[in-house]
């Protein structure tokens, strides 16, 4: 049975990879909000399919999208504190784009439904995120070995 409680600096492999998915999830929140990166950055409104901001010029966001994607990474940091935590993020929060991903197959693109906004490649990016972070959860849970981050 793996133990959840590890020692001070010293971290899974899963859970470094919680704290690197969390990291990615606030970089591309932050990323939300800089024009530029965010194309036709005028159009963005804080939810609902209206909003003509596009991530990289693909991922149709919002304001409400992107502090999703913020709260997403902060809640992957602060639950790569300990392997169970951290699997169950990467877990569940797998599910929860899996979820995403059905959400946006069956809502149409241009309907009053479609609140998050999410577009096709939304839609396939979430499919993606979603296997990714179970397969990692579910592979890097078997590994319990720690490893000691260097301290000054």
């Amino acid at each position: 049975m793996a133990t959840t409680n590890r020692a001070a600096g010293a971290k899974t492999t899963l859970q470094k990879a919680s704290q690197a998915v969390g990291a990615v999830f606030l970089l591309v929140g932050v990323l939300g909000f800089i024009p530029g990166i965010t194309s036709n950055y005028e159009a963005l409104s804080f939810a609902g399919h209206g909003s003509g901001a596009l991530l990289l010029g693909i991922f149709q966001v919002s304001v409400l999208h992107n502090i999703v994607h913020l709260l997403f990474g902060v809640a992957g940091i602060l639950m790569s504190r300990t392997h169970g935590q951290a699997r169950s993020y990467l877990l569940y929060g797998g599910v929860i784009y899996l979820v995403l991903w059905l959400y946006g197959l069956i809502t149409g693109h241009d309907t009053p439904v479609n609140f998050v906004p999410v577009n096709t490649a939304d839609n396939w990016l979430h499919f993606i995120l979603g296997i990714g972070m179970i397969a990692l959860a579910i592979m890097l849970s078997r590994n319990t070995r720690t490893t000691r981050t260097a301290t000054r």
